[in-house]
């Protein structure tokens, strides 16, 4: 299973976004994953990661609400705040484990 999250430098969401995602990853008991952070705006990152808004999490390079890339930076809202809730993060680790 791959996991990337992804964010901007100054992100107001990225740290809490940061702590839901391993909290979520540990009620999965998904010990064996190493989550890569990409900064959207590091040369180094790849074209196609650079144009999701911050923060955004990728489970085998799939978006968690299964939305596609924005044109450009931007802070990312999600029902509810600007994090990903808990339970569809959870939801969607759970289903990329299933054979």
């Amino acid at each position: 299973m791959r996991v990337q999250l992804l964010y901007f430098r100054g992100c107001p969401h990225v740290d809490e976004a940061r702590q839901v995602l391993r909290a979520a990853l540990t009620a999965c008991a998904i010990s064996d994953v190493t989550v890569e952070e990409l900064d959207v705006e590091a040369p180094s990152t790849p074209p196609e990661l650079r144009r999701w808004g911050s923060p955004t999490i990728l489970v085998n390079g799939v978006d968690l609400l299964g939305e596609q890339p924005g044109t450009g930076q931007s802070c990312r809202l999600y029902p509810g705040g600007g994090i990903p809730p808990r339970q569809l993060i959870e939801h969607r680790l759970r289903a990329a484990l299933q054979p």
